[in-house]
């Protein structure tokens, strides 16, 4: 399948979901996320969730981070819908962010992060088994991760699709993805 047809049912899945099946979906994202070795991890990234949108809440494993790992800078986006790029604020809690235009929670400070990323979560609707992923198609985490040396993990609800037809130039392939019900690994 290609990935507006992938697109498309992704979101239609997603959307059938309640908040308590978002939730214990996160609960268990977040458990898999805890096994992971995070001892070289200094600085990481991490997508604040879109609630209309049903994804991840993300925000779980934030507070895990704050409590277990205080020493790890803790980065959140910032997108420029002009140019489709991004920049990573250091995130210091909740009221620091606003909701954009677009309903997207976003930090407010205008002093980014300009030094090394150790880890970036990545949001996506859909992932295949070779670790290509779909996201909504404007191709902020396909920029952002073209040319930088970081560990990337998905953040997925669902198991993987057989595979994406359509891959480009321009298409990054995660190290691996967490899901509900696993972690898949793919570099």
């Amino acid at each position: 399948m290609d990935k507006a047809e992938i697109r498309k049912a992704a979101m239609k899945r997603r959307s059938g979901l309640s908040s308590e099946q978002i939730h214990e979906m996160s609960v268990q994202l977040l458990a898999y996320f805890i096994q992971q070795d995070l001892s070289t991890v200094n600085v990481i990234h991490i997508f604040l969730p879109i609630e209309k949108k049903n994804e991840p809440n993300t925000f779980l494993f934030i507070d895990w981070l704050q409590q277990h790992h205080p020493n790890i800078k803790i980065l959140v986006p910032r997108a420029d819908f002009d140019t489709a790029l991004m920049t990573h604020h250091l995130y210091t809690d909740k009221k620091g962010l606003e909701k954009n235009l677009y309903d997207i929670l976003e930090p407010q400070s205008d002093h980014p992060h300009e030094g090394q990323i150790d880890l970036v979560l990545i949001p996506l609707l859909a992932f295949d088994k070779r670790g290509y992923r779909v996201g909504y198609g404007k191709g902020f985490y396909d920029r952002f991760l073209q040319n930088i040396p970081t560990k990337k993990v998905g953040i997925s609800l669902f198991s993987p699709v057989e595979e994406i037809t359509d891959i480009d130039q321009y298409d990054v392939i995660m190290d691996y993805c967490l899901t509900p019900d696993g972690v898949y690994t793919f570099i």
